[in-house]
């Protein structure tokens, strides 16, 4: 006897389907599967029919979601959206979620991780040893961590956080967003111009949108501290990728540590890659074993909700449901 539903997972960062599955059966709704890195052709012949749709990475697309009419949501395993066509989704009463909280302490442990593997040589270090290099004094003189200054460019609830481990080291912590809201937690809040010129260290927890595509281009690198480092565990589509080229070559800024790309994968054989004041790792931020488990039960459980007709958690576009 077939299923009542039928649930998309266009891709993965795991090895199986086995928790979705697991919380889909509960409303009588089998998982069907797209092949590995599935074009849009491919995700459109899997879309055929299906009653929701699942989506990591991979471009949900208008095309993908026309050849689903039936489509009752779209759910997004991960935080961004950029991938989703959120637009065409609402103009056909699709709900779409994400799961906005799911690996906030491990974003930001990740980017004070790459901080300090910078900031005190340990990629550097760690990189000259393996070539069987032994030499303290190859490495730019650090300075003392306490004595930095951390500008947070975006302050969701992951910027507090990396602002939390921050304080937590001596820090001075600065930040821009939007709205000017410091959320109760006491923190400066300046202007663009102001982060750039002030800060050690930025990191970046801002979403993907026209008004942030490529916000550090150029001319923000010119405006930033000869000594200070990028870190970018967001989006990759936030940094003009040649200009940063540009600034590490003219060494406009100190360095980079990146967690993000555009496009993903990056390139690897581009020498920016090789250079020793540039750390890159491959959008590994958001995983433990912990914020896997919590973002792939709470994704199926919000699909789960709407076939049943059960309101759901974070429905990024309630108009859908007006």
């Amino acid at each position: 006897m077939s299923a009542k539903y039928r649930v998309l997972i266009t891709d993965r960062a795991w090895p199986d389907c086995e928790v979705e599955k697991q919380e889909l059966a509960r409303v009588d709704a089998e998982v069907i599967e797209a092949p590995p890195g599935a074009d849009e052709q491919t995700l459109i012949e899997h879309a055929t029919g299906v009653d929701a749709i699942a989506t990591c990475w991979a471009q949900v697309t208008r095309p993908v979601i026309e050849a689903a009419p039936d489509c009752k949501t779209i759910a997004r395993l991960g935080i961004g959206l950029d991938n989703i066509d959120v637009e065409y989704a609402t103009s056909q009463k699709i709900p779409v979620t994400n799961v906005p909280d799911y690996c906030i302490p491990e974003v930001a442990d990740h980017a004070i991780a790459l901080m300090l593997a910078s900031l005190r040589n340990v990629a550097y270090f760690h990189q000259q040893t393996k070539q069987g290099v032994y030499d303290l004094s190859a490495a730019p003189m650090p300075r003392r961590v306490s004595t930095l200054t951390m500008g947070l460019f975006g302050f969701g609830l992951t910027g507090q956080a990396v602002a939390e481990r921050a304080r937590a080291f001596g820090m001075q912590v600065i930040a821009t967003n939007s709205s000017g809201n410091d959320y109760g937690t006491g923190t400066k809040m300046v202007d663009f111009e102001e982060l750039l010129a002030e800060s050690d260290v930025i990191s970046i927890h801002a979403p993907l949108t026209e008004a942030t595509e490529h916000q550090f281009d150029a001319a923000a690198f010119e405006k930033m501290k000869s000594t200070s480092l990028i870190i970018n565990t967001s989006r990759g589509a936030l940094i003009e990728f040649d200009a940063l080229k540009s600034a590490i070559q003219n060494q406009s800024i100190a360095g980079a540590a990146l967690d993000v790309f555009d496009p993903e994968p990056p390139d690897l054989t581009d020498p920016f890659f090789q250079h020793e004041r540039v750390i890159a790792t491959p959008h590994a931020a958001f995983i433990s074993s912990e914020s896997l488990d919590e973002l792939r039960a709470q994704a199926a459980r919000q699909i789960a909700d709407v076939l049943v007709g059960k309101e759901t958690t974070n429905v990024v576009n309630p108009e859908a449901l007006a």
